[in-house]
């Protein structure tokens, strides 16, 4: 019993300071806050060495192998990436005090609608250490507290990185809170805190993700799976389209934009299955198919594919095959078993382009291009807190813009109602 009621009231304590944080940050200039995350840039960098020896403890003790391994790591790369992202964000705009709506009534109110922090930010989020850095740079530079729940498999690479933020000259106390990841009790106080907290952003799985929205007394801004999705058009150029699926699926197979899913046109099924499975598997790919695909595929190594498959989001080298009448089916097949997330057509037809462009319901549609670039950073935004895949309050990759609320100033000479 003691130890739960020290844990409880230390992430009531943490919560309490990040609350106090938010005011404060609230009234940071832009100059301000841009010195702060150049300096945390070049903090990043100076200890290289010392996250990069936290990390290797997490991914000794983590057991984790193949993509979910690949997740966790950090390198001297992926340092300087992080560190280049932070710089990024500081040289973007500042959304704080933007003018969206101004005018004057007739009474002679003058009315103006502007952009205001959101306060504090909590982000629940699995492996990835480079969210801890993304996601705090985005909520300075927005004025906004931050508290990170990471995964317990990344604990002493997000615990090292929290300390170099924080230590940063001039980050108020309780900016950046970092949670207690041995335990599923930190999760449930964080999305309970209504009143201290003013979002929660769940980043992972979809098991983590509808924990979240379905417990969480605090809005929630859900990001989600990534079952994507790459329609082969009749009028496809291969060359064009193997590049774009492999792409898809073997750059990082391991993240929510990678592809999952290969539609076929009928047209040019019997020619182009046969080469993108091949393709595939000589890319170390397992590959899964409706009747069609398997048939058109004989001798090659393909799985049958179950109604469940059309739902799965792999997050592996997997990928499953169909062959789809047309466009129309293609949209019809994307819409009832996507995520909506990312999806692709790979055509010449603009007029078919432009229709699966309208009609597939997800947070990003491509035309001839990798569903890999949803993503904050390929979107210009510098980084992102996630990619939304519901519609309120933001949908798709989200960063500054999304991180603000607004509010009206009214200015009057005496007037009364």
């Amino acid at each position: 019993m003691a130890t739960t009621i020290t844990r409880a009231a230390s992430t009531q304590g943490k919560l309490q300071r990040a609350r106090e944080a938010a005011g404060r940050l609230a009234l940071f200039s832009t100059e301000e806050k841009n010195a702060l995350l150049l300096a945390i840039a070049d903090a990043i960098e100076a200890e290289s060495e010392s996250i990069l020896a936290a990390n290797r403890e997490d991914v000794q003790s983590s057991g984790l192998e193949g993509a979910m391994r690949d997740r966790l790591l950090l390198t001297p790369e992926r340092i300087m990436e992080m560190a280049g992202g932070v710089r990024d964000v500081a040289a973007l705009a500042d959304p704080i005090g933007e003018t969206l709506a101004e005018w004057t009534r007739p009474n002679g109110l003058r009315i103006r609608k502007l952009r205001v922090p959101l306060g504090v930010v909590g982000i629940i989020y699995e492996s990835r250490p480079n969210v801890t850095v993304d996601t705090a740079v985005l909520a300075l530079k927005t004025g906004n507290a931050i508290v990170l729940r990471g995964g317990k498999e990344a604990a002493q690479s997000n615990q090292r990185l929290v300390e170099i933020l924080s230590a940063v000259p001039g980050v108020p106390e309780g900016a950046i809170e970092l949670l207690d990841s041995s335990t599923r009790q930190s999760v449930q106080e964080l999305i309970k805190a209504r009143g201290l907290v003013d979002v929660i952003i769940p980043r992972g799985g979809a098991g983590l993700i509808t924990f979240v929205t379905e417990n969480s007394t605090v809005p929630v801004i859900e990001t989600g799976a990534g079952n994507c999705h790459i329609f082969v058009d009749e009028s496809a150029d291969f060359d064009m389209a193997d590049r774009i699926v492999i792409n898809a699926k073997i750059q990082r197979p391991s993240v929510c934009n990678s592809a999952e899913k290969v539609l076929v046109h009928q047209g040019v099924a019997n020619d182009y299955v046969p080469r993108i499975v091949k393709k595939l598997i000589g890319a170390g790919v397992e590959v899964r198919g409706d009747g069609k695909s398997r048939s058109l595929g004989a001798g090659l190594e393909i799985g049958a594919a179950t109604e469940q498959d059309w739902y799965e989001e792999y997050l592996r080298l997997c990928m499953a095959v169909r062959v789809v009448a047309n466009v129309d089916e293609a949209i019809s097949h994307i819409n009832r078993y996507s995520t909506k997330h990312s999806d692709s057509i790979v055509t010449r037809d603009e007029a078919k382009a432009r229709k699966f462009l309208r009609g597939v319901d997800s947070a990003a549609v491509y035309w001839n291009a990798s569903t890999r670039f949803t993503d904050g950073a390929a979107f210009g935004f510098g980084a992102e807190m996630g990619i939304s895949t519901q519609k309120l309050h933001c949908r798709g990759p989200f960063a500054l813009a999304e991180l603000t609320s607004s509010k009206y100033e009214v200015v009057g000479t005496g007037q009364i109602r």
